[in-house]
């Protein structure tokens, strides 16, 4: 069984499975195949595909039974999207309300086909959370033993710091936008925090969705020629040492692939024990800023 406290190097991301076309025994060969790589995370949320993408999952799930016991499930809730399956919202908002985060999870459970969930993370910050009642949910889904870990998505620092005080375990990550072209993160106090608390963030988009190999503008350009220089040196391509460049931060950053080709999941999971040398980061570092260090 895979330990339900530690996710894999790299996480798997279905948010495009929509557009993959797999039936559900395909969709069961694909996710054995990586956990095989060793990618065992796999990233979901409530809204993808809006909203079939866990129920996809779910029917793969039930096409190989065992599958399930491999893998540590990472989805997330608050975000209410105007939608056909979803006929009583009639309005995109956040909903951190324990009666939403609760009946989330339930539902998250039921299309599954598990009995629990390993990680389940708030979506995106709601300017109106009441971090109490957030704890409340939250120990509700806990004891019951519905939801063995919780997180959040697209967090501040100061945000996850106020709904942490209310919480007795602490949150297991933070998923943020970081890559190569967006350092923000490394600046902003985001992987300083997760520094402070042990926690390892996981990120998404950690290729620029998909800026740094179409033609894009002049940083995407530096970007992308740092990142061949270093691939060369390391025998990865752009991609991989774009994976590497995250690795390389102490946090332990999870990146999240969006890939349904096999071979660059196992790309970027080779890519997370590379290691570049400060040299090679730097490399990357400075092109994207479009300067040299101070």
């Amino acid at each position: 069984m895979t330990d339900r406290t530690t996710f894999s190097p790299v996480a798997a991301g279905l948010w495009r499975l929509p557009k993959w076309g797999l039936t559900a025994p395909e969709l069961a060969r694909w996710t054995a195949e990586v956990a095989d790589l060793g990618v065992t995370t796999i990233d979901l949320a409530d809204i993808y595909g809006g909203y079939t993408v866990e129920e996809s999952f779910g029917d793969a799930l039930r096409e190989a039974p065992g599958l399930r016991e491999r893998l540590l499930l990472v989805t997330k809730c608050d975000i209410k999207l105007v939608n056909e399956r979803r006929p009583a919202h009639r309005r995109h908002v956040y909903d951190t309300s324990a009666e939403h985060i609760i009946a989330s999870a339930e539902n998250s459970l039921k299309v599954l086909g598990t009995d629990r969930l390993d990680v389940l993370l708030l979506h995106r910050q709601d300017p109106l959370m009441d971090p109490d009642e957030v704890a409340t949910a939250f120990a509700s889904l806990r004891d019951q033993g519905k939801v063995l870990a919780f997180g959040v998505s697209n967090f501040t620092p100061s945000h996850l710091s106020m709904l942490q005080s209310r919480l007795p375990e602490p949150l297991v990550t933070n998923q943020i936008e970081a890559s190569a072209l967006r350092l923000e993160p490394f600046e902003d106090g985001t992987l300083d925090q997760a520094l402070e608390r042990r926690m390892a963030p996981m990120a998404w988009s950690p290729l620029g969705g998909g800026r740094l190999f179409g033609h894009s503008g002049e940083r995407e350009g530096r970007v992308r020629a740092a990142l061949e220089k270093v691939g060369e040196e390391i025998g990865l391509g752009v991609a991989g040492a774009a994976f590497a460049f995250l690795a390389r931060h102490p946090s332990g950053i999870v990146p999240v692939t969006g890939t349904q080709v096999v071979e660059r999941v196992a790309e970027a999971h080779r890519a997370m024990a590379v290691g570049l040398s400060r040299e090679q980061f730097f490399g990357i570092w400075t092109a994207s800023k479009g300067s040299g260090l101070p």
